[in-house]
């Protein structure tokens, strides 16, 4: 079987170092989803603006590799524990997909790109192909009580970010909370923890760069690109 996109989706990530690494933890990142041209039609998304959320399906654009292995290193893990490639998120899998659940907050129109999805909490790049598109929901998509193996891990990072003032108002308002949330995430990988080191990541046109020491991530410098 063979898939084309039928969307594309536009965020202010425009490489994959600062996404978070699962949608709906930074549900302040704003993004938008294009439809190709031959789904740009009113019919195909009627009814959607009743949702509040939606799963989307996508593509790994940039983690394609020849071959698969049966496992893989989760980053959250530290980078050297393997797990089975089906018990992971790990974007290297044998076909190269991913799933996402982000919040549906606005239908628009524009006259170039015809009706666009504006939706919060994407964890995806710039321009990752989007294959398909499902409503949430929560009466059979929601499990409480659900248990989940090593990825408790990652619910223990939230880090205090200092964002002095002078560099966080060079931040367009409508993107600062997303910014804030996602480096609250800790985007570093999970093996590094040199308190001096200087990470930095592309963000809304800028170059966003920090450090992180006790628990505490400090914006350094702010440039634009």
């Amino acid at each position: 079987m063979e898939i084309q996109p039928i969307a594309h989706i536009h965020s202010d990530f425009p490489t994959k170092f600062g996404i978070p690494r699962q949608s709906g933890l930074a549900e302040g990142l704003i993004s938008t989803i294009v439809f190709e041209p031959v789904y740009r039609v009113p019919e195909a998304i009627r009814g959607i603006e009743g949702f509040s959320h939606l799963w989307l399906i996508w593509g790994f654009s940039q983690s394609i590799q020849q071959g698969w292995s049966p496992t893989v290193r989760p980053p959250r893990l530290g980078g050297e524990t393997r797990m089975g490639v089906f018990a992971t998120r790990s974007p290297f899998r044998p076909n190269g997909l991913g799933l996402s659940s982000v919040r549906l907050l606005a239908v628009e129109k524009d006259v170039r790109d015809g009706a666009f999805l504006v939706v919060g909490g994407a964890d995806l790049m710039d321009g990752t192909p989007i294959y398909d598109i499902k409503p949430y929901l929560p009466y059979t998509d929601c499990h409480p009580a659900s248990i989940f193996g090593y990825a408790r891990e990652g619910l223990s990072v939230s880090l205090a970010v200092v964002f002095p003032d002078p560099l966080l108002t060079m931040i367009p308002p409508d993107r600062r909370d997303g910014l804030i949330a996602a480096l609250r995430l800790d985007p570093r990988p999970a093996y590094q923890h040199d308190p001096q080191r200087v990470y930095g990541f592309n963000f809304a046109g800028f170059d966003v760069r920090f450090r992180v020491a006790d628990g505490v991530l400090t914006v350094v410098e702010v440039v634009r690109l």
